[in-house]
Parts: C-alpha cells; sequence; structure tokens
C-alpha cells in the first residue's frame, strides 16, 4: 500500500485540502481523530466512506510529509 493510492488534492474539493481519494474527508481530520486517541477501527464507524487501509495511507502521508521538514526551536534556558 501506498499512500498516493489513497490521497489526494483538488482545487475544486474542501479548498483543495488533502483528503482520502473519493470522500470530503481531509487528512487533518482523520490525524485529528488519532491524535485524540481514537483507534482506527473507530475512525472508520464515524465516517464509513473510509476504510482501514485509507486511515493508514493519511497516517504514511503524515509521515512522509514529517521526514522533510525541520523545525527549529530555541534550546531550554537552565
Amino acid at each position: 500500500m501506498t499512500w498516493q493510492n489513497y490521497i489526494s488534492s483538488d482545487p475544486n474539493i474542501c479548498h483543495g485540502r488533502v483528503c482520502v481519494k473519493g470522500t470530503r474527508i481531509m487528512v487533518s481530520v482523520i490525524l485529528d481523530n488519532l491524535a485524540e486517541g481514537h483507534t482506527p477501527e473507530e475512525i472508520v464507524e464515524f465516517y464509513p466512506s473510509l476504510t482501514l487501509e485509507s486511515v493508514r495511507a493519511a497516517l504514511d502521508y503524515a509521515a512522509y510529509l514529517a521526514k522533510d521538514e525541520i523545525i527549529e526551536y530555541a534550546a531550554a534556558e537552565a
């Protein structure tokens, strides 16, 4: 499975936000649900147009994006 098979962006759908193909469910919605502690199975229950594979693809997409991002931060002062 590759995330490219499940994730897309179309300027005419959700203002171009990244969504699961064939839905209007944004990847950010899936990630928010995971961050809140919901399981992939629960997310599929909440959004029946999703599959477990599409939830995993959203997570894979987020991991792909995180690999290329360097966030600079100030070191904590002692």
